[in-house]
């Protein structure tokens, strides 16, 4: 069974850091590119970040620079290191296979507020 569990969300001022984290089951990360996507509220869920199969990086202009994107196979766990938060950077944040999506986690919560 196909899962994937986020976590490591919550509240931070601005320029501030979290990491998040990915866990997934059912299938290793490895053979797949894996990706991070975040919804804020009133809007429809973005594209952030994708690590393919063989490490290729790639990150949505707002976030470049910022957030990094990272894997540990052994851990079959996808992270997302974001620094220097800003206020829009506030949303639910979700992981997903990008070229074989499967269900939506939970998601984690991630607010970037004074």
């Amino acid at each position: 069974q196909v899962q994937l569990v986020e976590s490591g969300g919550g509240l931070v001022q601005p320029g501030g850091s979290l990491r998040l984290s990915c866990a997934a089951s059912g299938f290793r990360i490895s053979d797949y590119a894996m990706g991070w996507y975040r919804q804020a509220p009133g809007k429809q869920r973005e594209w952030v970040a994708t690590i393919t199969s063989r490490g290729t990086i790639n990150y949505t202009n707002s976030v470049r620079g910022r957030f990094t994107i990272s894997r540990d196979n052994a851990k079959n766990t996808v992270y997302l290191q974001m620094s220097s938060l800003k206020p829009e950077d506030t949303a639910v944040y979700y992981c997903n296979r990008p070229f074989r999506m499967t269900a939506w986690g939970q998601g984690t919560q991630v607010t970037v507020s004074s």
